[in-house]
């Protein structure tokens, strides 16, 4: 069960901050961001143990201790199909033995297999034996990361995802039950209303992926192996990730059970993604490996990436969506020679019937003016109008921008006379974006949007590794002097 009340240790300092909701039974005592202000996970996955297969066993050991030693996580979380083969018991004992001769904080969850062999609560009680255990002897926990004086600033969500349905007609696989999504709706309320109403950035991990991990399966912004359909219950929909959407806390759910898939995207605003199997002995062509990863103190944020003891794959930087391969292989636009005026954007203004910003020139020329941002509220007409904008943009550092528009009508974005979103035609709200590389300094950057009938709406926004989605900031935006 999920905790009913967290007491955190006193720390050197002397301070003790207690959550009285639930409590944490961990072995070795409250899990800490390091001093720079990260706290990475270890996600290892499918190791698949099989003890008869003594050259299988030993492989999957030093992959586990390899990517250790390299990446030095604060914590290992296992997820799932541990050991699934006989004899299981000594398979069982070799995975204690392992992680407590690692040193580090391990906590694990099961996969559909693991049951089949060792009873849940034997392999927990084990596992607990250990002083690195990071959990009580439940199957579902919530694990806070304190800061240094022992307030929670994050949590580690680790749940049970069950194995099979009893009754075969509803599929293949199990998931996440009412029972259990309420208690993490309950440990989720109580830590944001001990936190003053404010979601503790959060994560969470299991073993059989939701019905949401094939959302992202086909977005372009996805990366990652996508070798095999996202085995997910295919029938049922338990309800977890509407729960996580509703608590604004989890920011991503990382999942195993998938051998050929290591894919991570995002849905509504939460990253969906599978760990890198990890097992020899498992089924599947990729490399075995883990994956990594790394929150940051105060921020709603995370850097992930996979990782096989022959290096790093790709980073992916929540909650922007890029990614360390994009800002490595696109070519980028070198800053302008621009004579800034002062902030704001310069407008034009039409007024007639058009269906695509292309026929804006063909429509009456209706005013001229500047305004300090793109607005389209001031409008005279309340249809069948439409704005050209054109302003110089500061960008502040080098780096790979996600520019978007949510328009009604249509609407289309340029930086240097690159197209970087095309958000054009008659249609309601929208929301369509595109990415762009930059170096720092002056761009000239141009929208355009018309408003056909019903409804008119219009924001530009941005985003970057290190800036969250927002409208662009005013003070980015300036006028270019005439000449």
């Amino acid at each position: 069960m999920f905790y009913r009340r967290v007491m955190l240790r006193k720390v050197v300092i002397g301070f003790c901050y207690l959550l009285c909701v639930f409590s944490v039974c961990a072995q070795h005592g409250p899990l800490f961001f390091n001093g720079d202000g990260t706290f990475r996970i270890l996600q290892l996955t499918d190791l698949h143990l099989m003890p008869a297969d003594t050259a299988a066993c030993n492989a999957t050991e030093e992959i586990v201790r390899s990517v250790a030693a390299a990446e030095r996580p604060n914590l290992i979380a296992v997820t799932g199909d541990v050991v699934t083969g006989q004899p299981a018991q000594a398979g069982w004992q070799r995975v204690y033995r392992l992680f407590d001769s690692l040193g580090i904080p391990f906590v694990l969850t099961y996969g559909n297999h693991d049951g089949e062999y060792v009873s849940k609560p034997q392999t927990t009680a084990m596992m607990a034996a250990s002083r690195h255990y990071a959990a009580d002897a439940a199957t579902d926990y919530a694990l806070p990361v304190c800061d240094s004086t022992g307030k929670p600033q994050a949590v580690v969500y680790v749940f049970d995802s069950n194995d099979y349905p009893t009754d075969k007609n509803l599929g293949d696989y199990d998931w996440i039950h009412f029972d259990q999504v309420a208690q993490y709706r309950n440990t989720s309320r109580a830590f944001t209303n001990a936190n003053g109403g404010a979601a503790l950035p959060s994560v969470a991990l299991f073993h059989i992926a939701l019905p949401e991990h094939g959302r992202v399966l086909d977005d372009p912004s996805t990366i990652g192996n996508r070798l095999e359909g996202a085995g997910a219950p295919a029938d049922i929909n338990g309800g977890l990730f509407g729960s996580m959407v509703e608590c604004g806390d989890v920011m991503g759910v990382f999942v195993g059970h998938d051998h050929e898939n290591d894919y991570v995207g995002q849905h509504h605003n939460i990253a969906l993604g599978f760990g890198r199997a990890t097992g020899v002995g498992a089924y599947g062509s990729l490399p075995r490996g883990a994956r990594v990863i790394e929150l940051k103190q105060g921020q709603k944020a995370f850097d992930t990436y996979t990782v096989t003891p022959q290096g790093r794959d790709a980073t992916y930087y929540y909650p922007s969506g890029l990614n360390s391969a994009e800002a490595d292989t696109m070519t980028y636009l070198p800053a302008v020679k621009a004579k800034p005026y002062r902030r704001g954007v310069s407008y034009t203004y039409y007024e007639g019937l058009m269906k695509a910003v292309a026929q804006i020139d063909t429509c009456r020329l209706a005013g001229r003016g500047e305004m300090p941002n793109f607005d389209i509220s001031q409008a005279p007409a309340q249809d069948h109008f439409a704005y050209r904008f054109k302003c110089l943009i500061k960008i502040p550092e080098r780096g790979v921008y996600k520019f978007h528009t949510r328009s009604d009508d249509g609407s289309v974005l340029r930086i240097d006379g690159v197209t970087v979103v095309d958000n054009d035609g008659g249609h309601s709200a929208r929301l369509r974006d595109g990415k762009i590389a930059l170096e720092a300094g002056w761009h000239r950057l141009e929208l355009d949007y018309f408003e056909n009938y019903m409804g008119q709406e219009l924001e530009a926004g941005v985003t970057s590794r290190t800036l969250s989605t927002r409208p662009i900031p005013s003070e980015w935006l300036y006028t270019e002097r005439r000449k």
